[in-house]
């Protein structure tokens, strides 16, 4: 994924979305984030458009600074265009 301006919210959008995508892709992680977050699957689903929700992803990968760096890598930003789009999404 190329550089883009993470504290614009529709590239913020983006790095969460891809964010998600990645913790989902292993059991494990998904698991950790239902049970850290408090968010159920459905929450997921149906919140997903949601700033908040978005951020909660972002901010479940910040809490964990081996999950944050592998996530950045895997996604081609770095961890603090993570940190920037989370904090966007915030407002």
């Amino acid at each position: 994924m190329p550089t883009m301006d993470a504290s614009s919210e529709d590239f913020a959008t983006v790095y969460a979305l891809s964010a998600l995508a990645w913790i989902l892709a292993e059991d494990s992680r998904a698991q950790r984030l239902i049970a850290l977050t408090g968010l159920t699957p459905d929450d997921l689903r149906l919140r997903l458009s949601n700033p908040a929700v978005l951020a909660a992803v972002l901010g479940f990968l910040e809490a964990h600074e081996p999950d944050l760096i592998a996530c950045a890598a895997a996604t081609g930003v770095t961890p603090a265009d993570l940190v920037a789009a989370r904090r966007s999404l915030e407002g």
